[in-house]
């Protein structure tokens, strides 16, 4: 398995890289090992009988799995493949509070959909018994108390990563009242957040979890396995590793934020630990972090509950079952988890990678079929009336025992809107008047005329047909070679149907990554779109989740909601990744724009660098993508007066808030445009300064910057920037 990681902060891995890298692994059927199997190798080679490796999966029920699960999923149930070893499924069920058996019944379909069956269904909640007593076996050995505190005062007497943390109160409790206590606990003699059970540590320890963390609470939910049993609740880390020991887990896998647990999973089974049983030990791996989204349930539920998305399964969710409703296939995730690997280092994948992985799939499998989504009437002026023809047209040139179809062809058809002009750019390859093209499948037509409504949009296309052109006839005419190849309907025949065009649900590359920023200032506002268009008849009888590329646009599926009467189609993914495109259109305008910026500084005159400045401004305007315009402006807070003025142009033309900024970055930027040797920098700034909405207190913050300009002259000063000068010092 690919092994794809940096030895550097997270970032995201370049796209081109990656897909090398798959056809690299897809054309190599040795895979080196990563290093969670390479421990298991050596275990094994140390003695550790194969026969004893088990393996889990362990979800809280509080929500739907996202993709950043199924990297943990095909890890763990892969092992249990290559090592033919039993893999559970668990549900850590220990927070009543936030669980509901809808998420079980949906974890367990996400697991069956991606392939994947295990050994054993458990929960936590079939331990609780278990716990208690255990629980009841360290209070007696003088392990575990019952702490009285608030959670405020428990937070303080904690300490700091840098200050040792101080006994509590209640710490040195006599076993026979910590006992009275817990069983009250238990009882449900006392409130909510009244008591708690603590382990009994160091409360000096440098790592902060073993400052006697907590081990119960008291929860008076109903719990959705256990009903109304329980009054308290075992915590996580307790709970996590106890449960491991009773499944007699070999390997415990989890993911990097769970490091410094990884001491305290140890001490707890310390303390159970019967050296005639196999004890489970912890390894961690790095979790999968994708751009353009979101993982936090917490954040996923927003989206929901605040109905910005319409349930966990609407298609532009990373949630398995949002993706399976898209119209992605297990097949796609598997090998997208195969190929980014297991690593130990955070890193960034580009959600590019997972388009590709599906991508490669659907070619491979999707039958090809017509439809147009933004039609446009065409009429064969010299085709007979009221005749029809069915052509054949090849389902799959990936797969040639997909065989044939036959599509209907008459007299008016639809056209994508987008694939006719009346006069063409020389580059332009469809339909235009006085050119030819090809209709896929079909013959060689020629663009004769148009007709218009009263507000001068074309409503009609007539062209004229070759009749001897029909593709596959082997005649001399359909062996022409014309410009381009258009797909079709007729509009006889053709099934009107609802298209969902989806795309991502963030314009940012790291929504919830920025400062003073809410992650839903980045939603995507044409993240879905609802049109009407027109598909070929052979999809009369498609069914929920049926595959589909429409030629020459995209890949789509049949949402769940399609009826026979009323078709509905989901866009999966484009043919060519358009945010890709965008990204580097993008990144080219704003290099473009810092050479532009150094002719600034070059022409004679002020009209011409009106023209420069104005030029940037629109690319800066147009540009959206957040993360790019904050490094853009970061990258160019220096000495370098180009450099300078072009942050000072991000402030002025783009769209990002003056609120969007760094404060310190700002103030850097400023005293290095107000201290620069070009009157051209320090005349931007002084504008910035007096016109962008900043506070007063800012601008008088650089107030003694300005008085200097004012007494103190250079030689490139201009009568303008005297005269902004003068009027910020005025206002």
């Amino acid at each position: 398995m690919a092994n794809l990681t940096t030895n550097h902060k997270p970032r995201t891995l370049n796209f081109l890289y990656l897909c090398i890298s798959i056809k690299k692994i897809m054309s190599t059927e040795e895979k080196s090992l990563h290093f969670i199997e390479q421990i298991i190798e050596d275990s094994l080679a140390s003695g550790f009988p194969q026969a004893n490796l088990r393996f889990r999966f362990p979800p809280e029920p509080n929500g739907y799995l996202h993709i950043g699960h199924a990297k943990s999923i095909c890890l763990n149930f892969g092992l249990g493949l290559k090592y033919n070893a039993p893999v559970n499924l668990r549900f850590d069920d220990t927070n009543p509070a936030k669980e509901e058996q809808e998420y079980v019944d949906a974890i367990k379909e996400d697991l069956l959909w991606l392939g994947f069956n295990w050994a054993e269904e458990r929960y936590a909640s079939d331990y609780f018994q278990q716990l208690y007593d255990w629980a009841i076996l360290m209070i007696k050995k003088g392990k575990a108390y019952v702490d009285s505190q608030s959670s405020e005062d428990m937070a303080a007497q904690k300490g700091t990563p840098t200050q040792p943390g101080v006994d509590g109160p209640y710490r040195n409790r006599s076993v026979e009242e910590n006992l009275t206590l817990f069983e009250g606990m238990k009882k449900g003699d006392f409130p909510e957040g009244s008591h708690v059970l603590r382990a009994k540590i160091d409360m000096a320890s440098t790592n902060m979890l073993m400052r006697d963390p907590l081990m119960y609470r008291i929860l008076h939910r109903h719990h959705h396995r256990t009903g109304d049993d329980w009054n308290i609740y075992p915590m996580y880390d307790y709970a996590h590793g106890e449960s491991d020991y009773i499944e007699q887990i070999s390997h415990s896998i989890c993911t990097l934020e769970f490091v410094m647990h990884r001491e305290l999973y140890n001490w707890f089974l310390d303390q159970i630990y019967d050296d005639t049983l196999v004890r489970p030990n912890q390894y961690e791996f790095a979790r999968l972090n994708l751009n353009y989204t979101v993982m936090s349930k917490r954040k996923l539920l927003q989206l929901v509950q605040e109905n910005i998305v319409n349930g966990w399964d609407d298609p532009r969710m990373p949630t398995i079952s949002g993706l399976r409703r898209r119209g992605y296939t297990p097949a796609s995730i598997r090998k997208f988890c195969d190929v980014i690997g297991v690593a130990k280092r955070e890193n960034i994948i580009d959600v590019s990678l997972l388009e590709f992985c599906l991508r490669e799939d659907l070619n491979k499998t999707a039958p090809r079929v017509m439809a147009v989504l933004d039609p446009v009437k065409v009429v064969i002026t010299n085709y007979p009336e009221g005749k029809e023809e069915f052509l054949d047209a090849e389902n799959n040139q990936e797969d040639e025992s997909a065989g044939f179809r036959k599509v209907p062809f008459s007299k008016e058809l639809y056209i994508e809107r987008e694939d006719f002009l009346e006069v063409a750019p020389a580059k332009f390859f469809r339909l235009s008047l006085g050119n030819e093209v090809r209709l896929k499948n079909a013959y060689i037509i020629k663009g004769e005329s148009v007709v218009k409504d009263a507000n001068g949009n074309i409503i009609e296309i007539h062209v004229s047909y070759d009749t001897d052109s029909l593709s596959g006839s082997g005649s001399e005419a359909s062996k022409r070679k014309v410009a381009g190849t258009l797909h079709w309907v007729s509009i006889k025949h053709a099934l009107e149907a609802e298209v969902r065009l989806y795309d991502r649900l963030f314009i940012d590359e790291a929504p919830d990554s920025h400062k003073e920023k809410d992650f839903l200032d980045f939603m995507n506002a044409n993240s879905l779109q609802i049109i009407k268009g027109f598909v070929e008849p052979s999809l009369s009888t498609v069914k929920s989740g049926d595959k589909f590329q429409f030629q020459r646009i995209g890949y789509f599926n049949v949402d769940k909601d399609s009826t026979a009467s009323k078709l509905v189609f989901n866009k999966t993914v484009g043919l060519k990744d358009a945010w890709e495109e965008k990204g580097k259109k993008e990144e080219n305008s704003i290099n473009n724009s810092l050479k532009d910026i150094n002719k600034y500084f070059k022409v004679a005159t002020r009209e011409e660098r009106i023209a420069i400045r104005k030029a940037i401004g629109e690319t800066l305007t147009g540009i959206s993508n957040y993360s790019l315009l904050q490094n853009s402006f970061k990258k160019n807070i220096n000495n370098n007066k180009s450099s300078l003025l072009f942050a000072n142009l991000i402030l002025k033309y783009s769209s990002l808030k003056i609120s969007d900024f760094d404060k310190e970055d700002l103030t850097k930027l400023y005293l290095m445009s107000l201290r620069s040797e070009s009157t051209f920098v320090r005349s931007r700034a002084l504008l910035n300064l007096q016109y962008l909405g900043y506070d007063s207190d800012f601008v008088n913050s650089f107030k003694e910057e300005i008085l200097k300009l004012k007494s103190n002259p250079t030689k490139s000063t201009t009568e303008r920037e005297t005269e902004f000068i003068d009027q910020i010092l005025n206002k």
